[in-house]
């Protein structure tokens, strides 16, 4: 009896370490991403989203109070609505981002995949869609990916022609 109460002692003094390490671990994991641009708990964050916080091409994210607040203040901009799971902005976004900032253009981006809510709020029906807002009220928008190797989609051109129409107003 004596052998098996030590046996079980010695079981539980393992698990509950390596219950400590996976804690620390996972603390460790997660430090570098305390402050990070959504202002959510790294932990809470679907994994697709945590690979792209180091991207530079996933850094001009807007926040669902700033998107509401600038609509309320109708200001004119541009938001590229994506989600960090969708195969098609995973395309489109490191072509569009270079090709906005080459362009002095400013592209927010919104992660639908983090705040659900607006897909019905903006009336989002895929991913990616580019919105021009002009004086707080939507103006035009450009539904769909970069088209890749003849796969469905809009031409990278097209994308360019879209940001300088509306950036000339």
């Amino acid at each position: 009896m004596k052998k098996l109460l030590i046996f079980l002692s010695v079981i539980v003094v393992l698990f509950a370490a390596l219950f400590v390490l996976n804690q620390q671990a996972n603390k460790a994991k997660y430090a570098k991403y305390e402050n990070n641009v959504y202002g959510i708990a790294p932990q809470d964050l679907h994994p697709e989203t945590l690979k792209l916080l180091d991207d530079p091409n996933y850094q001009n994210i807007i926040l669902p109070n700033e998107l509401q607040t600038r609509i309320d203040n109708k200001e004119s901009f541009f938001v590229y609505y994506f989600a960090s799971t969708c195969p098609h902005c995973k395309r489109t976004t490191p072509i569009l981002a270079p090709m906005a900032k080459e362009m002095g253009i400013d592209v927010k981006q919104f992660n639908l995949e983090e705040f659900p809510d607006a897909w019905d709020k903006n009336n989002i029906q895929y991913t990616p869609t580019l919105v021009y807002y002009k004086d707080g009220v939507e103006a035009e928008r450009m539904e769909g990916g970069i088209s890749v190797s003849g796969e469905p989609g809009h031409p990278q051109d097209a994308y360019k022609q879209f940001l300088e129409k509306h950036n000339a107003k």
